[in-house]
């Protein structure tokens, strides 16, 4: 597997791509840090960035290389390989370059601006939410033999994560705004990665007194060591559970 895993690492890097979305991601911290020195801001505005970005490149890129290593996946399978170790080695290859693109990305501007315990928060919610898309895209491609359609399917999980579930949410809470919804509401957060990580970096910021009395009932969960526990627990599930689905059914599946 370590060869496998070394020689996906390689292809990746020879593409290109890490260098060029590890400079996208240079690019936009320094020029949030060049507009404000409030770490607080920063921290907040590339949240802002990170929630819509990181999601997008992860799914497109997973299932982009998934695709383009085909032909190589097929040989390796020809072999007295494991099916197991063809997968987690492209699987673990994707995530461990999309994490470090981050890491650097964000990592470098920190070192010269300076840098929080908010910002740790944003890095780790950033490298969750990257292993939780490729999962995602990775299940998709498993799933058909046809790139667009894979890609087109992980593009619909980045849509309905980032934009049409908050839709939803909003309009449950304002049907059933004469009803106790914090406990409720909790547990749709715990639906959706996306809101997990932002509601975390949120509570981190303190600025739940502009939320009310749903934002004070978050603080007192997300600021206990009991929901810090529960919600990386369901932070981690969501980054385990894609891939071992999409593990399962490349293992069965007939190349």
């Amino acid at each position: 597997m370590y060869k496998l895993l070394k020689y996906s690492l390689y292809d990746i890097v020879k593409s290109r791509f890490a260098l060029l979305y590890t400079l996208f991601l240079v690019l936009v911290a320094i020029s949030i840090y060049q507009v404000s020195e409030d770490m607080g801001k920063v921290s907040l505005s590339l949240l802002n960035i990170m929630l819509m970005i990181v999601p997008l490149i992860a799914a497109v890129f997973a299932s982009t290389h998934f695709f383009n290593n085909l032909e190589f996946t097929e040989l390796m399978l020809a072999q007295p390989v494991k099916r197991r170790d063809v997968f987690l080695s492209q699987f673990l290859a994707v995530a461990f370059v999309l994490s470090m693109a981050l890491i650097v990305g964000f990592g470098v501007p920190m070192l010269i601006w300076g840098a929080d315990v908010t910002i740790l928060t944003l890095l780790g919610i950033g490298i969750g939410l990257s292993v939780i898309f490729a999962g995602l895209a990775f299940l998709a491609s498993v799933m058909t033999r046809d790139k667009a359609k894979a890609i087109g399917i992980s593009l619909s999980f980045w849509i309905y994560f980032s934009l049409v579930y908050d839709g939803f949410v909003l309009y449950l809470i304002y049907s059933l705004a004469d009803y106790p919804l914090e406990k409720t509401t909790l547990g749709l957060v715990f639906l959706n990665p996306v809101d997990l990580g932002r509601i975390i970096m949120l509570m981190q910021l303190d600025i739940s007194a502009l939320m009310g009395y749903t934002g004070a009932f978050f603080q007192n969960f997300f600021g206990s060591f009991q929901g810090i526990l529960i919600s990386s627990g369901v932070l981690l599930l969501w980054m385990l559970w894609p891939s071992y689905f999409a593990l399962r059914v490349f293992r069965k599946k007939d190349f």
